[in-house]
């Protein structure tokens, strides 16, 4: 059963092809890495997805009733504006209910907390945003998209700017997560991330899909991951130590 389908997606911005006639089946609870080179589409598969941009041809199916939840990059987020934990995670409940003076219920605060608690981050809800680590921060905008319980959730760079332990803390918890939803992840950090991914798609302006994680092979790259050798080194999905650790396995 797929959650999401993407059928022959064409998207052009003015005389620029981002992608072109690109395919890809996303699995129900999934754990999707999608790489590739910068300005190769991986954004722009986000925003389709999302129907924030609208393609020339092709489409984007979900699943019946199925509802998408975003984590953007938090390099996009204004860490200045001040604003607490607890009210950037209840702005999850604004999307549909957008007017002036609006007072959240009493379920959407129980959710939140339990939300905040799960997530390690009751003690620190009344914080400040500028005042959080990386890894809190990125561990604030994943429950402020899960307070409305999507079912696929979309990353953008979950890991950018993280240290080694932080990157592990955020992983782990969407392992967790995976068990009950869909998770879908663009990213450069595919070493750190390739024991939790079961399925990867590489991204450039058309899509090569690899499911299921088999062992590295050199000599049929290509073949494992519809990805030319040249991009995954450039992406991070593998690097030479990776490479020669294969080697000397054969």
């Amino acid at each position: 059963m797929n959650d999401v389908e993407i059928k022959g997606l064409t998207v052009y911005y003015g005389n620029v092809c981002a992608l072109e006639n690109a395919c890809l089946n996303i699995r129900h609870k999934a754990f999707l890495g999608i790489i590739g080179p910068n300005g190769g589409g991986k954004s722009t598969l986000l925003k389709a997805m999302l129907n924030l941009v609208k393609p020339i041809s092709g489409e984007v199916v979900t699943r019946k009733d199925i509802t998408l939840g975003y984590v953007p990059q938090f390099a996009s987020f204004d860490k200045s504006f001040p604003i607490s934990v607890r009210e950037v995670v209840l702005m999850g409940r604004l999307e549909k209910m957008m007017h002036p003076f609006y007072q959240y219920g009493k379920k959407d605060i129980l959710q939140a907390t339990a939300l905040l608690e799960r997530l390690g981050l009751l003690e620190i809800q009344k914080r400040q945003i500028g005042d959080l680590s990386g890894g809190q921060l990125q561990k604030v905008l994943i429950a402020r998209a899960l307070l409305t319980n999507p079912d696929v959730l979309l990353l953008d760079e979950p890991s950018s700017s993280l240290d080694s332990a932080a990157k592990t803390e955020v992983f782990d918890f969407l392992k967790e997560l995976n068990q009950e939803k869909t998770i879908v992840v663009v990213t450069h950090d595919m070493e750190h991330i390739f024991n939790y991914i079961d399925s990867l798609a590489c991204v450039s302006r058309s899509i090569h899909y690899h499911d299921e994680n088999k062992e590295i092979d050199i000599d049929n790259i290509d073949e494992i991951f519809g990805c030319p050798l040249n991009v995954l080194l450039q992406t991070g999905a593998l690097n030479r130590r990776m490479i020669e650790r294969s080697r000397k396995n054969d």
